[in-house]
């Protein structure tokens, strides 16, 4: 009886973000830089950081605050052409990162991605 087979894991390269936008087959790459602010919860937190990608509906990006399933953030850009609650559909922790995928509320208007 052969033995176990063991084989190296293969380094894509590819960050978390690019890994969960596999599961969102209309997503495109971006580059726009947000601030995040958890809108809901006992505490209010906030960063800066930059969506990676975005559907017509979502917007994927890397962040270190602890999100989950179904919090509602808040998604706003520095010139304010953008500012819209969204909520948690997707969650994927890498070390100290955490990979979100979030679904807008509401539809978007000025929103640069359309279906």
């Amino acid at each position: 009886m052969p033995g176990p087979a063991i084989a190296a894991a293969r380094q894509t390269g590819e960050n978390p973000v690019e890994k969960l936008a596999k599961f969102f087959p209309s997503a495109c790459p971006l580059r726009m830089a947000v601030r995040l602010t958890r809108t809901a919860g006992e505490k209010v937190s906030s960063e800066n950081t930059v969506i990676e990608f975005g559907t017509a509906r979502e917007v994927l990006f890397a962040c270190t605050q602890p999100l989950e399933f179904a919090d509602r953030i808040r998604v706003q850009n520095s010139d304010g052409s953008l500012d819209v609650e969204a909520s948690v559909v997707a969650v994927q922790y890498h070390n100290e990162q955490t990979a979100v995928a979030a679904r807008f509320t509401r539809d978007v208007a000025n929103w640069i991605v359309k279906p």
